[in-house]
């Protein structure tokens, strides 16, 4: 089934960069931020969130890739990525209607979420209807 290897293809970039994103935030925060020009400096409680929310980020990457190799994993993981990918641009799409727009930065990361969101829905719908016909 060529579909189900694209699909897989998907998870696993999709999951790569998730993780990565995440990866990078509980290891190297500032750094990581400083490349969209946000200074976190060392406001600890600050540190402590965003290193929360990267391990959340980092996690949940590692569960996207699961999918691309374990079958029973696969549709939980597009959901999953479908998910994270759109809530993440929406939310930012969201943020420049309400706070005025942020760094090009992070313009193009709504844009790239959005579409990794997109290309997830595109293969979520692919692979209900796989199923669907396997019944």
């Amino acid at each position: 089934m060529k579909n189900l290897k694209v699909l897989k293809i998907v998870l696993f970039i999709s999951g790569l960069i998730a993780a990565a994103i995440g990866g990078a935030i509980v290891v190297i925060p500032i750094a990581f931020y400083s490349t969209y020009s946000i200074e976190l400096g060392g406001n600890v409680a600050l540190l402590n969130e965003i290193r929360a929310s990267g391990g959340a980020l980092l996690v949940t990457g590692i569960l996207i890739i699961s999918g691309a190799f374990f079958t029973r994993m696969t549709f939980t993981s597009i959901v999953i990525s479908t998910l994270l990918y759109l809530s993440y641009g929406l939310s930012r799409m969201l943020s420049m209607v309400i706070d005025g727009m942020p760094s090009e930065g992070f313009v193009q990361s709504a844009a790239l979420e959005i579409v990794i969101g997109l290309v997830c829905v595109f293969y979520l719908v692919k692979y209900q209807a796989r199923t669907k016909e396997s019944m």
